[in-house]
């Protein structure tokens, strides 16, 4: 078999024998104009979609389990639940490495040329392959494929471009198992994003442009897409005004505006599918006032485009027609009639046109009849989408680049201060969070992380202001609140800590969050069975939260239940390992259990994490010194670990000099361990901890003695 490149003329630009050879040749192109993100990271949101999502992490299989929970629950911010559970699966193989992330959304938009080539053949339209590799090499479709969080857009359309081939192949076949496999295929394809909602009005646009009519039996056939479309809109809806928007606003114009809007937002579209140039992650968000008459232009323009087409019905109208009414269709659900999340920031995206671009893609590929020109197009397009892919190295790189191309992206400013932030450069942070408010001063999100920004430098009173302001905004934001309770907790204002957290739960009952930071404020309090009470409950929403867990481990330890507490604080450092004070308290917990190697293990895990952290250091030096396993003492190790410890405080501190005075004789300085010693009971007799007194000087005896303290 010969595929034809180039279509009507019979001429190939690359002569090709087999599917396989095809599917190959696409791969290869495609692989090379996506090299760049083989090295790239995750941004923006992805850690909220993937990397810091306990939902998508979990490995809890009691009940519902983790993927039952995505199907069946309002866990997550869209019910996409395919989506969610492709990400769940390969979090197991790939964990936190976005290679393989990168890689599988690549060979989806792949799979997705692929795919479009055999619908395109089965609509006879010439120039199939050649739209094919345009759709695989064109740079407006780097959004969808270089960002991870976007595999909800390859991935439904690789069922979206299934359910049309099924569909096809019913038409032509009457095979009902076709028309079976299209249902489902479609089913696969709103669960893993609505943008393909609109292919029943493309079905019958197929069947229109094919057939020159349209009758009941035609709607009828249509019917069950319809009503699939309709329930999982609905649902799309609820997630997005119940969990993605919430209580933000994020347009407050009117309808006459946003039908100015739109008619603007198909032309735009159309001028990037044709010269995709200048490509931005976020564009400058359109002004949306009361429309005037000249802002109706581009809606009329494109009335008139239509109108041509009819008019030029039976030479080059019908196929153009049917091409821009397609276009316009599958943009329908991102031209501004129903509120988006991402319009807060831009009204158009790149990713929102991966399902229309297919119509001018198609045209191009039919209209180019020259194998001269199909390669120079393909070439160029490889290399702007090599280009285009840079920017999605990592987020500071994306934020630069966006910048660059649209200066005043407030967002851009926001999300470079809270990368700032992550890397610990505070005032970095500050500048960039106070870059974007002189742009949008009504920027709550910009002003909470300006507020934690000012806490994490001690700043608390100029953060407490900062979230004050947010709540202004937004008096609804549970985050803020919680920041704002934080800062309260910090300086010993546990009262109005108390108000915030209870607050947020009058907003959120569920917020496990809240429970466990008013379980912390029940701790401060001394209120510890009420503080315990508040840690079951987070654990209750939250099962795998490590914070709560560490917090009633905490509890636990203190009323004596010692296996309780560590079998909490291991819920938390298997969670989280990374968690420092998790380990510490199960350092302590194993060091109160009398398994010292245990103990050391922990501490030394917790230092590893929280460097140059005295207490910590003291921990390991005291059971370096004074463990009754010889295999465990390192006595050179521990004098080195208190002295650190014991610099820190300024030789004040009678507990460290306690650990430093075993560590001296551990290592044959018993002057040195009695003096020092004397030294900690002069402070403890100072501050009237006579238990100690007594107990520092039975070990000056044993120094005395010449003895070590194990």
């Amino acid at each position: 078999m010969k595929i034809d490149l180039n279509g009507a003329d019979g001429k190939a630009l690359v002569p090709l024998r087999t599917v396989w050879l095809f599917g190959l040749f696409i791969l290869v192109l495609t692989m090379i104009a996506y090299q760049p993100v083989w090295h790239a990271g995750f941004i923006w949101n992805d850690d909220e979609f993937l990397t810091d999502n306990p939902l998508i992490k979990s490995l809890d299989f009691r009940g519902a389990g983790a993927l039952g929970r995505i199907w069946f629950a309002t866990s997550l911010q869209d019910y996409y639940p395919m989506n969610a559970s492709l990400l769940w699966l390969e979090w197991q193989f790939w964990g936190n490495n976005p290679l393989g992330y990168h890689l599988v959304n690549v060979l989806l938009h792949v799979c997705s040329a692929i795919l479009l080539w055999r619908v395109l053949q089965k609509l006879k339209i010439p120039g199939a392959a050649l739209a094919a590799a345009i759709f695989a090499l064109h740079p407006v479709n780097v959004e969808s494929v270089a960002w991870i969080s976007e595999d909800k857009n390859t991935l439904s359309m690789l069922f979206y471009l299934g359910t049309l081939l099924f569909w096809l192949n019913w038409t032509d076949t009457g095979e009902r198992r076709f028309y079976g496999m299209a249902l489902g295929g479609f089913a696969l394809a709103l669960f893993s994003k609505t943008a393909a909602a609109p292919l029943p009005v493309v079905l019958l646009l197929i069947h229109w442009w094919r057939h020159g009519k349209l009758g009941w039996k035609d709607f009828r056939q249509v019917l069950p897409f319809f009503l699939m479309a309709a329930v999982m809109c609905s649902v799309t809806v609820w997630f997005h005004d119940h969990r993605a928007i919430g209580h933000d606003i994020i347009r407050t114009d009117g309808f006459g505006s946003r039908l100015a809007v739109a008619g603007g937002a198909v032309w735009f579209y159309l001028y990037k599918a044709v010269l995709p140039l200048n490509l931005a992650f976020v564009y400058p968000r359109w002004r949306i006032g009361s429309p005037v008459f000249l802002d109706f232009i581009p809606l009329f323009l494109l009335a008139a485009a239509f109108g041509a087409c009819w008019r030029f019905w039976r030479g080059w109208g019908k196929d153009l027609f049917f091409g821009l009414a397609y276009f316009v269709v599958m943009l329908l659900p991102i031209l501004g009639f129903l509120n988006v999340y991402f319009m807060r920031y831009s009204l158009v995206a790149d990713h929102w046109e991966y399902f229309a671009m297919i119509a001018p893609i198609a045209l191009a590929g039919a209209s180019i009849r020259r194998p001269v020109w199909a390669a120079l197009l393909l070439l160029t397009l490889g290399a702007l989408t090599w280009e285009q892919c840079k920017m999605y190295a990592n987020s500071e790189t994306l934020w630069q680049t966006t910048l660059r191309r649209n200066p005043q992206c407030w967002l851009a400013w926001a999300d470079l201060g809270a990368d700032s932030a992550r890397r610990g450069q505070m005032d970095e942070a500050i500048a960039q969070f106070q870059k974007s408010l002189a742009i949008k001063s009504d920027n709550m999100e910009a002003r909470r992380n300006l507020g934690l920004a000012l806490s994490r430098q001690g700043r608390t009173d100029e953060a407490v202001s900062e979230y004050e302001k947010a709540l202004a905004i937004d008096p609804q934001d549970v985050q803020t609140r919680l920041n704002l309770g934080n800062s309260f907790l910090q300086t010993g204002r546990m009262n109005e800590a108390m108000a915030q957290y209870q607050k947020v739960l009058e907003i959120e009952p569920d917020n496990a969050e809240a429970h466990n930071n008013l379980g912390n404020n029940f701790v401060h309090m001394g209120r510890m069975d009420e503080a315990m009470l508040q840690y079951q409950k987070a654990l209750e929403i939250s099962p795998d939260f490590p914070e709560a867990h560490n917090g009633l481990g905490a509890c636990l330890y203190r009323q004596g239940k010692i296996d309780d507490a560590i079998a909490h604080y291991e819920s938390a450092v298997r969670t989280k390992p990374a968690y420092a004070d998790a380990h510490q308290n199960l350092g302590i917990a194993f060091f109160r259990q009398g398994r010292q190697d245990d103990a050391l293990s922990q501490y030394q895990t917790a230092l590893d994490i929280k460097t140059n952290d005295p207490a910590l250091e003291n921990n390991i030096a005291w059971i370096l010194a004074t463990s009754s396993q010889a295999s465990l003492r390192d006595g050179r190790r521990a004098l080195n670990l208190a002295q650190k410890a014991n610099e820190s405080t300024g030789s004040q501190n009678p507990f460290f000099l306690h650990t430093l005075a075993a560590a001296y004789a551990e290592t044959g300085q018993f002057d040195e361990a009695a003096r020092t010693v004397r030294q900690a009971i002069a402070l403890a007799q100072a501050a009237g901890q006579q238990d100690a007194v007594a107990h520092l000087n039975e070990e000056l005896k044993r120094y005395e003695g010449r003895l070590p303290l194990h």
